[in-house]
């Protein structure tokens, strides 16, 4: 460690130009490189978002990798607390990869709208072509702070993997509140519908030593954070741009009609929040767009103009460019993300392209690209995108709840004889009214609708929705609450609504850990449990030969065929609803080369059960 700080504080010493680099100088860390540069102000002449453009190379003392990392205006420097809308503090953020000397240069320069349009600029002396060299060695960080485990990066498999550590990543998190960003502790945020939030119930939950801004602000969110985290939840989801939709709160710009003005100081507290999950382990969904604002194609016909909160009426435009540049200068850098084009998208296949292509070639890390859909859309937008007719590299899918099995595995199969396989995760469960509900007994709930009508519960949730998913080979699961139950995805403050259901989905992701289930080798096997029509009445996942596991939704038993596996596999069970070691049912040793009966499981045979065959 010694030795560490020794060459870091020497690199630095030789560092020469104006930058000042802050942040941890180790591998997957944020450094944070800022200039003085031109006086700017967020509402000026010259507009600092679009008339100027800050592009910073860094390149490995290998001479690889290379990335052209976009920056941004940062007004004063410490908007996120002071709430300075100007000033003259230019900056870039980037995430090594790599230990040892990474070289940087900056290209700064001026020009009407050169940040959104071609056009070479005028360079600007203060900053541009300052070159430097950062000394950086390995992280120090340990147990869920994605910075132990590095970049998630979409390999051509069905599952993201973790550049660092090499672990393939399942998901299982929170999908709402879909206004996750519409806090009143946030500058510059209003609404105009759905009122904000202060996340009240979770202010206990923030901890000594953890970020909150201008006084104390934060701790609601931040305690949110912190109790999704302690529940083993691994991802949030949350709309970036929604004004004039469901909650018409929710904006990056200083104002919702002004699309080429940004909000520093808003942006600078939203990185906050982001930076804290992260470091929690807590995957980001940029929800790019809600489907108010992507100009309401329902027939997917070129129709520009009809929505005032569609960016450039859905085209790739200027307001669109600067969006998508400004979230990628801001928190591209984010290890785990994906960016999803827009929950229940209607742009045309060629206005999804285009917004997908501007994103891979502005992002220098690459990172994920999905797009959600309304679940009676996904056959006519899907096949337009999958394989070589677009840069997408998964789905976000919305359906019934209880249809989760049969679409992820068509997704799956169809992009995969494209021959360039998709992520596939189910982020939305139908329906809208209930989604998936509150815990048993929470706020009075007894599996019943507003109108008394008996709906599905947690339970169901856990069966067809949870297992459905990831024994199709999904990618994991996102949970919505439903608009017309307790917390639902518009209002809700409250995570400990789903607090059961969070457990059950640890206890999912614990199972493959625990055990070591090499489940990015595995593949739906409904056919040998004599489920061919892959429907729920029960789930087989097979590395044929040598692994199969078989979830029984309603309990029972099941014969599994093994006739093209002739060895000697162990039988165990495992309970997804209290987690904990494989037991012994009533048959604990088969022989393969046939059909065999797997038995009663040693509990409640009336219960879900997961039977492990190894």
């Amino acid at each position: 460690m010694i030795r560490s700080i020794l060459a870091v504080t020497a690199i630095s010493t030789l560092c020469a130009g104006p930058a000042a680099v802050s942040g941890e100088k180790q591998v997957w860390h944020k450094l944070t490189l800022t200039w003085t540069g031109p006086e700017a102000s967020e509402t000026g002449t010259p507009n600092p978002f679009t008339d100027y453009r800050l592009n910073v190379t860094f390149t490995h003392s290998s001479g690889s990798p290379r990335y052209v990392v976009p920056g941004y205006f940062a007004a004063d420097g410490k908007a996120g607390e002071s709430s300075a809308s100007s000033g003259n503090q230019w900056r870039v953020h980037f995430a090594p990869d790599k230990p040892g000397d990474w070289a940087y240069q900056a290209s700064f320069v001026s020009g009407a709208r050169v940040a959104v349009e071609s056009g070479s600029g005028t360079p600007v002396p203060s900053i541009d072509g300052d070159k430097g060299t950062i000394r950086v060695v390995n992280s120090s960080k340990k147990g869920r702070d994605f910075r132990a485990k590095g970049r998630l990066r979409y390999t051509g498999e069905n599952y993201l993997r973790f550049a660092g550590t090499n672990e393939y990543f399942l998901k299982t998190g929170t999908d709402s509140p879909e206004t996750l960003l519409a806090y009143e502790d946030f500058d510059g945020t209003s609404t105009r519908k759905i009122p904000l939030k202060s996340y009240k119930p979770h202010v206990n939950d923030w901890r000594t030593g953890d970020p909150a801004w201008k006084g104390g602000k934060g701790k609601g969110l931040i305690g949110a954070v912190n109790y999704l985290a302690a529940k083993g939840v691994n991802s949030m989801s949350f709309l970036t741009y929604a004004a004039g939709g469901d909650g018409d709160n929710v904006w990056p710009h200083v104002s919702p009609e002004d699309k080429l003005r940004m909000d520093v100081s808003k942006l600078d507290q939203w990185q906050i929040v982001f930076d804290h999950a992260q470091a929690n382990g807590l995957y980001l969904h940029f929800k790019l767009q809600e489907q108010e604002n992507d100009d309401n194609r329902l027939g997917m016909e070129a129709k520009p103009g009809n929505v005032p909160a569609a960016l450039d009426s859905g085209l790739l435009g200027p307001e669109r460019k600067l969006y998508l540049r400004e979230l990628i200068a801001r928190f591209g850098y984010a290890l785990a993300l994906n960016w999803n084009l827009g929950e229940e998208n209607t742009q045309s296949p060629e206005e999804q392209r285009d917004m997908a292509r501007y994103i891979r070639d502005t992002d220098p890390y690459q990172n994920h690209i999905v797009v959600h859909t309304f679940p009676t859309w996904q056959d006519r937008v899907y096949s337009k995108l999958i394989g070589e007719q677009s840069v997408l590299t998964g789905a976000s899918l919305q359906m019934m709840w209880d249809q989760v099995h049969q679409r992820t595995l068509q997704w799956l199969r169809d992009s995969e004889k494209t021959g360039r396989r998709w992520v596939v995760a189910n982020d939305e469960q139908g329906s809208a009214s209930h989604g998936v509900p509150p815990d048993d007994g929470y706020q009075g709930f007894a599996g019943k609708d507003r109108q008394g009508k008996p709906i599905h519960n947690m339970h169901d949730i856990r069966k067809k929705t949870l297992w459905a998913n990831l024994l199709a080979g999904g990618a994991g699961v996102e949970y919505y609450f439903g608009y017309q139950l307790a917390e639902n995805d518009l209002v809700a403050e409250d995570f400990r609504s789903r607090d059961k259901s969070w457990d059950y989905c640890r206890i999912a992701r614990e199972f493959f850990t625990t055990n070591r289930i090499p489940f990015w080798t595995m593949k739906s096997a409904d056919a040998l449990i004599g489920n061919a029509a892959n429907d729920n009445s029960r789930y087989a996942f097979a590395k044929e030969g040598e692994l199969y596991l078989v979830y029984l939704p309603e309990g029972g038993t099941a014969t599994l065929d093994l006739a093209a596996a002739p060895r000697s596999f162990n039988v165990r069970w495992f309970n997804p609803r209290s987690g904990g070691a494989l037991a012994k049912g009533s048959v604990q040793k088969v022989k393969g080369g046939a059909k065999v009966d797997l038995g009663q499981p040693p509990g409640d045979a009336k219960q879900d059960w997961l039977v492990v065959v190894r």
